[in-house]
């Protein structure tokens, strides 16, 4: 059953006045939070500063082991695609009652590409991990050097 042109202009309002009303209650709750803050902490401001350099090695050292996580993710990830690789190549070769067919052949050289591309990326992906951490240590140094300053 197809829409006439009037359904479909209902619909595109309806989806239009949906998202309207979900982004403008998300603002409002938003501005809400920013009214109830704590003011306690804006009435004594030096108070934050001699706390800031406890919660600037919390965050270093949260920011070291969730790069950790990551890296151990994206080596399960590699070890996972390596394994299914392996796993298909054996699938291939029962099938093809180790015969050297050239199924078999092309079997063995996609798993020899899956590994390859797996270590690959999997070396790609920690890199930007690293890189990701750094620029938010550079961050967190900065912040550090404008309040002491």
């Amino acid at each position: 059953m197809k829409l006439n042109d009037l359904m479909k202009r209902l619909s595109t309002v309806g989806r239009f006045l949906a998202t309207t009303v979900f982004c403008v209650s998300a603002v409002a709750f938003v501005w809400q939070g920013a009214f109830f803050s704590n003011t306690a902490a804006m009435a004594a401001p030096a108070a934050t500063l001699i706390a800031e350099a406890d919660i600037s090695s919390q965050v270093q050292d949260n920011l070291n082991k969730g790069a950790k996580l990551s890296k151990d993710f994206i080596e399960d990830t590699k070890e996972r695609v390596e394994r299914t690789a392996n796993k298909n190549t054996d699938r291939v070769e029962q099938a093809t009652d180790d015969n050297g067919s050239v199924v078999e052949r092309k079997a063995n050289r996609d798993e020899a590409r899956i590994y390859k591309r797996a270590e690959e990326d999997a070396a790609r992906t920690k890199e930007q991990v690293d890189r990701s951490k750094n620029a938010v240590e550079s961050a967190i140094d900065t912040i550090k050097d404008a309040f002491s300053n």
